[in-house]
């Protein structure tokens, strides 16, 4: 497959395996509502931030939905969008292999850009994701007014949506609501006892393969002879025919003199409409209705230029995603996924790394848990409820160096040993130095005192006292620990895999 190159493109390519692993720490003073929400709010480099969160949340996220800055030459308050082309890739490049990493096999990528970089995403969107698994770019309309001092006026965005694996994620997306013209074209003239239906013509174009047999004349019941029109076929060979009429699933009109079409009834049509790749902004609102929404929420101030309305996250929220699932913006911006998804009844995560992460995202984020009423609030019946947790990026859990940082605890080392063992976030901390099992090897990690013993050669040891101490697994045992008192034989006989800390631990 073709694949792009720009200047630094190498060293682009080995970024996401060069980021260190940082801690993520709490602030009980930032945070909002429930303390036992999963909703997470993070302050911090999103690149990091993501690192961070991979050893957790690796293949969970069912929705992942970013607005990165356009590249457009023009200067933003909190972001620097005037980046070089080849510095704008090597940029985003990194970030999109991570979240394609915290992506659920079921799950979606949803990229908004314009024209300036857009069609180099694509490419580089291919190589990450796979072209197979490329769904669309969806247009939206985001202003309905032209602008008369350019050579063509631009007024819309694309959205780039991608499958982690289409196969799935096609059978799975939502559609969207039907509308109230689609039910208003279903009827029961005939009262007929299946319910409303609504008639589809009955012949179909004559294309290369079909069937003599779909060339008949119908009679209809007023004795009136019909053939199918010039070029066309009946749907059905002449006995299903009039099986189908038999079955009153034939309609000829009030007095059975018209062309015969097809009976389809509600309740055999989708529960809603596939959804389109044009989206008006009658439907999902503009940047215009964006910034009502946020001026709304902080009267005299616009935090962004070119915020996204929630109707419009609502509606990619909606196909992507079910009650539950975890939603992920990792270029939060004024918070519009985050308090959206916490309106639909989605967990969520949201990265921003200006101060404003404190300034405006928590605020509004708070407001949507005392039940504001903004947005999309009403037409979701949201009253408020939940909460949020506020994180910070701490210390890395390695040095420059490569040593372990004093400060790590044993549930973040745990965490990160687990993870890269497995490419799998662990989901519940042990309480034993037994971290889990996966393909019949057991993950032990002794360390800091797990075992209850602090001294310097006691718990992190393997010893043979140790040894009978740990949870007890039959088959392949890969152990971490500061050091090993037991011979390459006795390891051998207990199927033990003995690696150093830290020195066998990726740090990287």
């Amino acid at each position: 497959m073709p694949t792009l190159h720009w200047l630094n493109d190498e060293e682009a390519r080995k970024t996401s395996s060069q980021i260190p692993y940082h801690l993520l720490e709490a602030d009980s003073k930032l945070s909002y509502g429930d303390s036992e929400t999963e909703n997470m709010l993070i302050q911090g480099d999103n690149l990091e931030a993501l690192k961070a969160l991979l050893p957790y949340y690796a293949g969970q996220v069912k929705c992942i939905f970013i607005d990165p800055p356009y590249n457009t030459h023009s200067a933003f308050e909190h972001y620097d969008d005037n980046l070089e082309h080849s510095i704008w890739l090597s940029t985003i490049y990194p970030r999109l292999e991570m979240l394609r990493d915290l992506l659920s096999n079921d799950g979606s990528i949803w990229v908004s850009i314009d024209d300036t970089e857009g069609h180099y995403l694509k490419v580089i969107m291919d190589e990450i994701f796979g072209r197979n698994n490329f769904v669309t770019h969806i247009v939206w309309q985001r202003t309905h007014t032209r602008e008369n001092r350019t050579d063509i006026s631009t007024v819309h965005d694309t959205i780039l949506l991608y499958a982690k694996d289409r196969n799935i994620w096609k059978d799975i997306r939502n559609p969207l609501p039907a509308s109230d013209s689609q039910i208003e074209r279903y009827s029961n003239p005939d009262n007929d006892p299946r319910g409303d239906w609504a008639s589809l013509p009955a012949h179909a174009k004559a294309e290369k393969g079909r069937r003599q047999a779909q060339f008949f004349t119908i009679t209809t019941p007023s004795g009136r002879k019909i053939d199918p029109p010039n070029g066309r076929c009946w749907l059905y060979t002449e006995p299903r025919f009039i099986e189908m009429v038999e079955d009153n699933r034939i309609w000829f009109g009030a007095d059975g003199n018209n062309a015969p079409r097809v009976k389809k009834f509600l309740t055999e049509v989708q529960s809603g409409l596939v959804p389109s790749s044009i989206w008006l902004y009658t439907e999902v609102g503009t940047t215009g209705s964006a910034k009502s929404e946020i001026t709304t929420l902080f009267p005299g101030d616009i935090p962004f230029s070119t915020p996204k309305p929630e109707k419009l996250i609502e509606r990619v929220i909606h196909i992507a995603t079910n009650p539950n699932d975890i939603v992920l913006d990792s270029f939060l911006g004024s918070g519009t996924t985050a308090a959206v998804a916490h309106k639909m009844g989605r967990r969520y995560i949201g990265i921003e790394m200006g101060e404003h992460a404190v300034t405006h995202c928590a605020p509004r984020l708070k407001k949507v848990v005392e039940g504001e009423q903004g947005g999309i609030s009403k037409e979701v019946n949201w009253l408020g409820g939940g909460g949020f947790r506020f994180y910070q990026l701490g210390e890395a859990v390695f040095d420059e160096q490569g040593h372990i940082n004093e400060k790590v605890k044993f549930k973040s080392l745990a965490a990160h040993v687990w993870f890269s063992e497995t490419h799998t976030p662990l989901l519940k901390t042990p309480k034993t130095p037994l971290l889990g099992v996966q393909n019949e090897t057991a993950f032990y990690l002794l360390y800091n005192g797990i075992l209850g013993d602090k001294t310097p050669t006691g718990g992190n040891v393997l010893t043979a006292r140790v040894m009978r101490e740990l949870p007890k697994h039959k088959g392949k045992k890969i152990i971490y620990g500061e050091m090993c008192m037991l011979d390459e034989a006795t390891l051998q006989k207990q199927e033990v895999i003995f690696k150093h800390i830290p020195y066998d631990i990726k740090a990287r």
